[in-house]
């Protein structure tokens, strides 16, 4: 039975990875390694809490010690990287966290990776070779579109926010290590996730919590701000193709070619409420939505081109985004209900 290393699984999309992970393979045992700091939530893995197959760690993956450790401990096989900070607010508020956890956090990874598994550059341990390290990253990476294009896997790299760059750079360290190591890496770069047990401080549970405790719900700017969405499920879906099956340096591009700006969102979610929960006054909650002063340095548009996964691994998203938000707001509906 191998040993993969999970970072980040308690937190949104780790959360859904590693029950799906868990679930779908019977000869993998699943080390999740979590500092549990505000974004992550161990309510978010009740699934797993019991499987024999699954063991939680808390600890921060800047910790080169425990992370050596995790390594031999474990005999580690494979390592899929999610641990993040992934908040721009916050990357804005205080960089220097986004750049510890994000850039120096996954450079700690990569060292033991390769430290464990390797006898040297470009020369494998025996009965190590296949051993893979797979890094979870993010469109922003890319910068911002004008109202025609996508981003695909050659487009030049322009983050805006410290956030964006702090993820760039960390997909930088990640190459580094294939073409000066031999390291085997693959690298994702996902569209905006949404779906179940994201954290509060996003956009869609923003929206949907403030409208049912009939609060105003912000929207940033002029709400024009477009973003390609991806139903977590199918991302989770894209993370396995790609481990298993991506080539070996290569980065794949994974969105939900479903592209909506920020108005489309909130008046949706507004829609969907008022037929499933309706205000008692009968009004819409549209007449809840605020427009706030635009955050600095806010992207325009993303939107990714996927053709790559597609045609090269056959992924194809299952989800609309039609679909997955009645889906979503479903999940938050409950939770928010509860409280």
């Amino acid at each position: 039975m191998k040993s993969i290393l999970i970072t980040g699984g308690a937190g949104f999309i780790g959360s859904g990875f590693v029950p799906y992970f868990v679930d779908k393979y019977s000869d993998y045992q699943i080390i999740n390694l979590d500092k549990l700091t505000y974004a992550g939530d161990l309510n978010n893995l009740s699934e797993v809490k019991n499987a024999s197959r699954y063991t939680f760690i808390e600890g921060d993956i800047c910790d080169k010690t425990l992370v050596d450790q995790i390594f031999k401990d474990y005999d580690i096989r494979g390592v899929i990287h999610f641990a993040a900070e992934s908040h721009v607010d916050n990357s804005i508020k205080n960089p220097n966290i986004f750049l510890e956890t994000n850039v120096m956090g996954t450079h700690v990874l990569l060292k033991s990776a390769y430290e464990h598994w390797m006898q040297s550059p470009f020369e494998y341990k025996s009965d190590y070779a296949g051993c893979r390290f797979h890094h979870i990253s993010t469109d922003e990476v890319y910068g911002t579109l004008g109202d025609e294009g996508l981003f695909t896997e050659e487009t030049p790299y322009a983050p805006n926010s410290p956030y964006s760059a702090s993820k760039a750079g960390s997909d930088m360290i990640v190459r580094s290590y294939f073409h000066t190591f031999g390291l085997n890496v693959v690298v994702t770069n996902c569209s905006n996730n949404y779906g179940p047990k994201q954290h509060d401080e996003k956009l869609i549970p923003t929206i949907i919590r403030n409208a049912l405790q009939k609060n105003p719900i912000p929207i940033y700017g002029d709400g024009k701000n477009i973003r390609d969405w991806l139903f977590v499920t199918d991302h989770c879906k894209g993370i396995d193709l790609v481990y298993h099956t991506g080539n070996a340096g290569e980065t794949y591009n994974i969105g939900g070619r479903n592209e909506r700006d920020n108005n489309y969102i909130v008046t949706t979610i507004c829609e969907i409420l008022d037929t499933v929960q309706p205000r008692e006054d009968k009004k819409s909650y549209k007449e809840q939505i605020s427009y706030v002063n635009d955050r600095p340095g806010h992207d325009r548009r993303y939107a990714i081109d996927a053709t790559k996964i597609e045609n090269d691994l056959g992924w194809k998203a299952d989800e609309n985004f039609e679909s997955g938000i009645l889906k979503t707001v479903e999940w938050y509906r409950e939770k928010y209900n509860e409280k």
